[in-house]
């Protein structure tokens, strides 16, 4: 486990049930004052009863209601050290039979909703002179089939989206995206016993220690919480920067 000791605030979007929550466990067990996110009251305000967090209920892809959160958060927890950018939904059936609506709503939340955190938090944070990001991506950003258009096309964005940002970023605000992997929650049970589950507690501690300051260097990598030993990574920062790996990119 890991034993990095951490301090300030964290804003855990999508930390109402499953690999958000468990985000939102392991800062505040590392030492950091939480907030949780999400659209379910029930599950928001149990998590963060259960840490002694903030709870904060809301879209979050809806501009409003993410400046409510931060300014909400700021105020009575202090300034936010981290965001975890978690918040994620999917969607079933075929791609000509799904709503266009329903379709359109994977990209409101995965895309829309990391990006008006981001674009909220960045501007006090650069007034601050620090603060990380730490966006949850997907493996199925790179492997076609593993799941909808929507969801598969959403979280190639995203990873390029952070890749972009922490370009944008660099030597102010370290910007990370990650795959947890293939967590068993309420979005992936259909998927069965048999799936090649990850155990839930990696995600968390992947965060935990990119929250930690010591992976700084690896900002804009792709990371997967399973797959990737996060000290060795550290070790081998300037190989990996010199030699543009860890990286979503096109090889002829």
């Amino acid at each position: 486990m890991s034993d990095d000791r951490l301090e300030g605030v964290a804003l855990v979007t999508g930390a109402g049930r499953g690999i958000g929550a468990n985000i939102a466990r392991e800062l505040t067990q590392a030492g950091m004052r939480v907030a949780v996110t999400g659209r379910t009251a029930v599950q928001v305000e149990a998590v963060a009863e259960e840490i002694g967090g903030l709870a904060l209920v809301g879209d979050v892809s809806d501009r409003a209601t993410v400046e409510r959160w931060v300014t909400t958060t700021e105020r009575d927890l202090g300034p936010i050290e981290l965001l975890s950018a978690n918040a994620g939904v999917g969607t079933r059936g075929t791609t000509w039979e799904s709503p266009v609506e329903d379709w359109w709503h994977v990209f409101e939340v995965n895309v829309l909703g990391v990006h008006l955190c981001c674009r909220t938090v960045i501007p006090l944070m650069l007034e601050r002179g620090s603060g990380r990001i730490v966006i949850t991506g997907s493996g199925a950003a790179y492997l076609a089939g593993l799941s909808t258009t929507a969801y598969s096309a959403s979280k190639a964005a995203i990873c390029r989206y952070g890749e972009t940002l922490a370009n944008e970023l660099r030597d102010r605000i370290p910007v990370f995206f990650f795959s947890p992997g293939l967590v068993r929650t309420d979005m992936t049970e259909s998927f069965g016993d048999d799936a090649p589950w990850t155990p839930p507690e990696l995600a968390p501690r992947l965060v935990r220690a990119l929250a930690s300051g010591r992976a700084d260097a690896l900002a804009g990598r792709y990371l997967h919480a399973e797959h990737d030993d996060i000290d060795d990574l550290v070790r081998r920062s300037d190989e990996i920067v010199a030699n543009d790996l860890n990286a979503i990119r096109l090889r002829r």
